[in-house]
């Protein structure tokens, strides 16, 4: 028999009907881990499980989206593209992962991993933001058209680098886990004293196919030789990327660094990024972000 699940008060934002709903999306995504821990139903599990997760996740969205425009707040129409990017972006992308791997586990390990960070996350701070329990974090959204060229940019230096095409899985990647990964910052630094920090976040199946393919070797660890490789691949992708988008010729280079998991977490509680964008390459997730600091 499972153990209950005692529902954290800290996820309620004081409007009923919504704190409900977030209860049930918890609880879909927790019946999908106990279900994928049981071989012969994970890939049945998941194929449904996204199904009702979806049907459920856009009527809860047109709901807290309506109280928002019945409350007028302000923060709305960031707060709209912030579900728009989910429901329409990131999960018929994890649905098409699933399916054209045919529910491997990596797919799976993607789907549960960054729905429950992205509904953790989101109701925290986005969601607790509407009744003013807290200050959101995503505090303006980006152009259009900065997000096409960094988004064209990546995909360029990735096919070029990794031989590798790509597909948006988000455009507000905020940390959320989608597997054992190396994080790679790149610092720079500009006279006004304005910092600029850039993440690569590889995903190390990702690393291991492409410094394998360069070595004509099959890799299945990861070691200080292909840390390294990944280490200089990643400052060649930031450096290319740059010679495209904002970093190009203003900010100076100072550091880069392997970073831990708890290092990015800590960096993105301080602040999200003002880019934060996730990919799949069909062989691995990747991410790239951009924050700027005073």
């Amino acid at each position: 028999m499972k153990k209950e699940v005692k529902w954290d008060e800290r996820f309620n934002i004081g409007v009923d009907n919504i704190d409900k709903a977030h209860q049930k999306l918890f609880s879909i995504v927790r019946k999908l881990i106990y279900l994928n821990q049981e071989e012969k139903k994970g890939k049945w599990a998941c194929a449904e499980g996204i199904k009702f997760f979806k049907y459920y996740a856009d009527k809860h969205f047109a709901e807290e989206e309506a109280y928002m425009i019945s409350i007028h707040y302000p923060g709305y129409e960031l707060h709209k593209h912030l579900h728009d990017d989910l429901r329409n972006k990131t999960l018929p992308a994890l649905e098409r992962d699933l399916v054209m791997s045919d529910y491997s586990p990596e797919s799976i390990r993607h789907f549960l991993g960054i729905c429950l960070g992205w509904l953790s996350g989101h109701i925290l701070i986005e969601d607790r933001a509407i009744t003013g329990t807290i200050l959101a974090k995503w505090k303006k959204e980006r152009s259009a058209s900065d997000v096409q060229i960094l988004e064209a940019a990546v995909a360029d230096t990735i096919e070029t680098i990794f031989k590798r095409q790509t597909n948006i899985v988000s455009e507000h990647y905020s940390g959320e886990d989608f597997g054992t990964c190396l994080i790679f910052r790149q610092t720079y630094h500009r006279r006004e004293k304005k910092q600029l920090q850039v993440f690569f976040i590889l995903e190390e199946c990702l690393i291991l196919q492409t410094v394998g393919a360069m070595l004509g070797m099959h890799l299945n660890k990861v070691d200080k030789m292909v840390s390294d490789a990944g280490k200089e691949l990643s400052q060649q992708v930031i450096q290319r990327i740059g010679l495209n988008f904002q970093t190009s010729g203003q900010y100076k280079p100072v550091g880069s660094h392997i970073i831990t998991r708890e290092q990015l977490k800590r960096e993105f509680n301080a602040a999200y990024p003002d880019y934060g964008l996730l990919l799949d390459t069909g062989s691995g997730y990747f991410a790239f972000c951009i924050k700027t600091e005073e």
